[in-house]
Protein backbone atom coordinates (compact mmCIF):
# COMPACT_ATOMS: atom_id res chain seq x y z
CA UNK A 1 0.00 0.00 0.00
CA UNK A 2 1.50 3.34 -1.10
CA UNK A 3 2.00 6.05 1.53
CA UNK A 4 0.18 9.31 1.03
CA UNK A 5 2.96 11.76 -0.04
CA UNK A 6 1.26 14.68 1.74
CA UNK A 7 1.23 12.82 5.06
CA UNK A 8 4.82 11.69 4.53
CA UNK A 9 6.02 15.22 3.86
CA UNK A 10 4.10 16.59 6.84
CA UNK A 11 5.69 13.96 9.07
CA UNK A 12 9.18 14.95 7.93
CA UNK A 13 8.51 18.65 8.43
CA UNK A 14 6.77 18.38 11.79
CA UNK A 15 9.91 18.69 13.90
CA UNK A 16 10.99 22.04 12.44
CA UNK A 17 7.64 23.72 13.10
CA UNK A 18 7.26 22.25 16.58
CA UNK A 19 10.76 23.38 17.53
CA UNK A 20 10.07 26.88 16.31
CA UNK A 21 6.68 26.93 18.04
CA UNK A 22 8.54 26.17 21.28
CA UNK A 23 11.30 28.73 20.63
CA UNK A 24 9.08 31.62 19.59
CA UNK A 25 7.32 32.27 22.93
CA UNK A 26 10.64 32.00 24.77
CA UNK A 27 12.14 34.76 22.61
CA UNK A 28 9.03 36.91 22.98
CA UNK A 29 9.05 36.45 26.77
CA UNK A 30 12.78 37.21 26.98
CA UNK A 31 12.29 40.42 25.06
CA UNK A 32 9.12 41.73 26.64
CA UNK A 33 9.21 40.28 30.18
CA UNK A 34 10.58 43.48 31.74
CA UNK A 35 8.32 45.92 29.91
CA UNK A 36 5.11 43.91 29.50
CA UNK A 37 4.57 40.35 30.72
CA UNK A 38 6.42 40.53 34.05
CA UNK A 39 6.73 44.30 34.44
CA UNK A 40 5.28 44.14 37.95
CA UNK A 41 8.37 42.21 39.10
CA UNK A 42 10.82 44.64 37.50
CA UNK A 43 9.20 47.92 38.46
CA UNK A 44 9.34 49.30 34.93
CA UNK A 45 7.21 52.34 34.00
CA UNK A 46 3.55 51.78 33.21
CA UNK A 47 2.53 51.48 29.58
CA UNK A 48 1.86 54.90 28.05
CA UNK A 49 -1.61 54.18 26.63
CA UNK A 50 -4.42 51.68 26.16
CA UNK A 51 -3.28 51.40 22.53
CA UNK A 52 0.00 49.86 23.66
CA UNK A 53 -1.94 47.40 25.85
CA UNK A 54 -4.06 46.49 22.81
CA UNK A 55 -0.95 46.05 20.68
CA UNK A 56 0.55 43.70 23.26
CA UNK A 57 -2.68 41.72 23.51
CA UNK A 58 -3.03 41.36 19.73
CA UNK A 59 0.58 40.28 19.25
CA UNK A 60 0.35 37.79 22.12
CA UNK A 61 -2.81 36.35 20.62
CA UNK A 62 -0.99 35.93 17.30
CA UNK A 63 1.83 34.00 18.98
CA UNK A 64 -0.66 31.75 20.77
CA UNK A 65 -2.56 31.19 17.52
CA UNK A 66 0.62 30.27 15.65
CA UNK A 67 1.54 27.70 18.31
CA UNK A 68 -2.00 26.33 18.26
CA UNK A 69 -2.05 26.00 14.48
CA UNK A 70 1.30 24.21 14.43
CA UNK A 71 0.08 21.82 17.12
CA UNK A 72 -3.15 21.12 15.24
CA UNK A 73 -1.25 20.22 12.07
CA UNK A 74 1.24 18.10 14.00
CA UNK A 75 -1.63 16.13 15.55
CA UNK A 76 -3.34 15.89 12.13
CA UNK A 77 -6.38 17.90 13.15
CA UNK A 78 -6.31 19.72 9.83
CA UNK A 79 -10.02 20.53 9.67
CA UNK A 80 -9.84 22.43 12.95
CA UNK A 81 -6.67 24.10 11.67
CA UNK A 82 -8.51 25.29 8.54
CA UNK A 83 -11.50 26.57 10.48
CA UNK A 84 -9.27 28.45 12.88
CA UNK A 85 -7.48 29.89 9.87
CA UNK A 86 -10.52 32.09 9.18
CA UNK A 87 -10.02 33.71 12.60
CA UNK A 88 -6.30 33.86 11.85
CA UNK A 89 -6.86 35.88 8.68
CA UNK A 90 -8.85 38.46 10.61
CA UNK A 91 -6.29 38.52 13.41
CA UNK A 92 -3.46 39.04 10.90
CA UNK A 93 -5.26 42.11 9.55
CA UNK A 94 -5.65 43.38 13.12
CA UNK A 95 -1.93 42.81 13.76
CA UNK A 96 -1.09 45.08 10.81
CA UNK A 97 -3.62 47.81 11.61
CA UNK A 98 -2.85 47.96 15.33
CA UNK A 99 0.89 47.67 14.67
CA UNK A 100 0.88 50.62 12.25
CA UNK A 101 -1.29 52.81 14.47
CA UNK A 102 0.80 52.02 17.57
CA UNK A 103 4.03 52.84 15.72
CA UNK A 104 2.68 56.17 14.47
CA UNK A 105 1.43 57.21 17.92
CA UNK A 106 4.78 56.17 19.44
CA UNK A 107 6.60 58.38 16.95
CA UNK A 108 4.21 61.24 17.72
CA UNK A 109 5.01 61.13 21.42
CA UNK A 110 8.74 60.59 20.80
CA UNK A 111 8.79 56.98 22.04
CA UNK A 112 11.56 55.23 20.10
CA UNK A 113 14.35 53.02 21.52
CA UNK A 114 17.21 55.26 20.35
CA UNK A 115 17.18 56.94 16.95
CA UNK A 116 15.05 60.03 16.26
CA UNK A 117 11.39 58.93 16.33
CA UNK A 118 10.57 59.90 12.75
CA UNK A 119 13.57 57.99 11.43
CA UNK A 120 12.86 54.96 13.62
CA UNK A 121 9.26 54.84 12.40
CA UNK A 122 10.46 53.19 9.19
CA UNK A 123 11.42 50.04 11.15
CA UNK A 124 7.98 49.02 12.52
CA UNK A 125 6.15 50.20 9.40
CA UNK A 126 8.27 48.06 7.10
CA UNK A 127 7.92 45.18 9.58
CA UNK A 128 4.16 45.43 9.15
CA UNK A 129 4.52 45.66 5.36
CA UNK A 130 6.67 42.52 5.26
CA UNK A 131 4.25 40.69 7.56
CA UNK A 132 1.26 41.71 5.43
CA UNK A 133 2.90 40.55 2.19
CA UNK A 134 3.96 37.21 3.68
CA UNK A 135 0.62 36.49 5.35
CA UNK A 136 -1.32 37.62 2.29
CA UNK A 137 0.77 35.28 0.13
CA UNK A 138 0.31 32.44 2.64
CA UNK A 139 -3.46 32.88 2.53
CA UNK A 140 -3.39 32.92 -1.27
CA UNK A 141 -1.49 29.61 -1.26
CA UNK A 142 -3.55 28.10 1.59
CA UNK A 143 -4.33 25.03 -0.54
CA UNK A 144 -0.64 24.51 -1.31
CA UNK A 145 0.48 23.33 2.11
CA UNK A 146 4.17 23.15 1.16
CA UNK A 147 4.16 26.86 0.28
CA UNK A 148 1.61 28.03 2.85
CA UNK A 149 3.37 26.68 5.92
CA UNK A 150 6.77 28.02 4.89
CA UNK A 151 5.39 31.51 4.29
CA UNK A 152 3.71 31.39 7.71
CA UNK A 153 7.02 30.38 9.29
CA UNK A 154 8.91 33.23 7.60
CA UNK A 155 6.23 35.70 8.73
CA UNK A 156 6.51 34.43 12.30
CA UNK A 157 10.31 34.75 12.30
CA UNK A 158 10.06 38.29 10.93
CA UNK A 159 7.90 39.29 13.92
CA UNK A 160 10.65 38.24 16.34
CA UNK A 161 12.82 41.29 15.62
CA UNK A 162 11.20 43.66 18.17
CA UNK A 163 11.46 41.00 20.90
CA UNK A 164 15.09 40.22 20.05
CA UNK A 165 15.94 43.93 20.08
CA UNK A 166 14.68 44.17 23.69
CA UNK A 167 16.46 41.13 25.14
CA UNK A 168 18.59 42.59 27.96
CA UNK A 169 21.96 41.35 26.72
CA UNK A 170 24.75 43.86 26.32
CA UNK A 171 25.80 42.85 22.80
CA UNK A 172 22.21 43.27 21.59
CA UNK A 173 21.62 46.58 23.34
CA UNK A 174 24.88 48.05 22.04
CA UNK A 175 24.88 46.32 18.67
CA UNK A 176 21.89 48.16 17.22
CA UNK A 177 20.29 46.97 13.96
CA UNK A 178 23.26 44.76 13.12
CA UNK A 179 22.60 42.74 16.28
CA UNK A 180 18.83 42.41 16.30
CA UNK A 181 18.38 42.05 12.54
CA UNK A 182 21.37 39.70 12.45
CA UNK A 183 19.90 37.43 15.14
CA UNK A 184 16.54 37.39 13.37
CA UNK A 185 18.32 36.38 10.18
CA UNK A 186 20.19 33.62 12.02
CA UNK A 187 16.89 32.14 13.21
CA UNK A 188 15.45 32.34 9.69
CA UNK A 189 18.55 30.86 8.06
CA UNK A 190 18.61 28.04 10.63
CA UNK A 191 15.02 27.14 9.69
CA UNK A 192 15.86 27.26 5.98
CA UNK A 193 19.00 25.17 6.48
CA UNK A 194 17.11 22.54 8.48
CA UNK A 195 14.42 22.32 5.81
CA UNK A 196 16.97 22.21 2.97
CA UNK A 197 19.03 19.45 4.57
CA UNK A 198 15.90 17.49 5.42
CA UNK A 199 14.56 17.62 1.86
CA UNK A 200 17.95 17.79 0.11
CA UNK A 201 16.88 20.85 -1.85
CA UNK A 202 16.22 24.53 -1.22
CA UNK A 203 12.53 25.31 -1.62
CA UNK A 204 11.95 28.37 -3.87
CA UNK A 205 9.49 29.85 -1.34
CA UNK A 206 12.20 29.79 1.33
CA UNK A 207 14.77 31.27 -1.08
CA UNK A 208 12.64 34.21 -2.21
CA UNK A 209 11.01 34.71 1.18
CA UNK A 210 14.39 34.92 2.90
CA UNK A 211 15.75 37.33 0.29
CA UNK A 212 12.64 39.48 0.70
CA UNK A 213 12.97 39.69 4.49
CA UNK A 214 16.73 40.24 4.61
CA UNK A 215 16.92 42.69 1.70
CA UNK A 216 14.38 45.04 3.28
CA UNK A 217 16.41 45.33 6.48
CA UNK A 218 19.24 47.54 5.14
CA UNK A 219 16.92 49.19 2.62
CA UNK A 220 14.66 50.54 5.37
CA UNK A 221 17.65 51.94 7.24
CA UNK A 222 18.86 53.66 4.06
CA UNK A 223 15.37 55.06 3.49
CA UNK A 224 15.11 56.40 7.06
CA UNK A 225 17.61 59.20 6.49
CA UNK A 226 16.19 60.52 3.24
CA UNK A 227 14.24 63.74 2.83
CA UNK A 228 11.41 61.83 1.15
CA UNK A 229 10.97 59.59 4.17
CA UNK A 230 11.14 62.46 6.65
CA UNK A 231 8.44 64.34 4.73
CA UNK A 232 6.25 61.21 4.62
CA UNK A 233 6.80 60.41 8.31
CA UNK A 234 6.13 64.01 9.35
CA UNK A 235 2.86 64.04 7.41
CA UNK A 236 1.85 60.65 8.86
CA UNK A 237 2.57 61.64 12.44
CA UNK A 238 0.82 64.95 11.85
CA UNK A 239 -2.43 63.05 11.36
CA UNK A 240 -2.50 61.96 15.01
CA UNK A 241 -1.23 65.10 16.68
Amino acid sequence: MAMNPTIQTTSRDRRLYLWFAALMPLIVLAGFARTYYLKGFFGTPSLPSLLVHLHGLVMTTWVVLFITQVTLVATRRTRTHMRLGIFGAGLAALVVVVGVVTAVFAAARGGSPGPPPLQFLVVPLVDMLVFAVLIGSALYFRRRMDIHKRLMLIAAVNLLTPAIARIPLNFIQTGGPLAFFGLTDLVLLACVAFDTIKHRRLRPVFLWGTIFVIALQPLRLMLAGTDAWMRFATALVGLVK
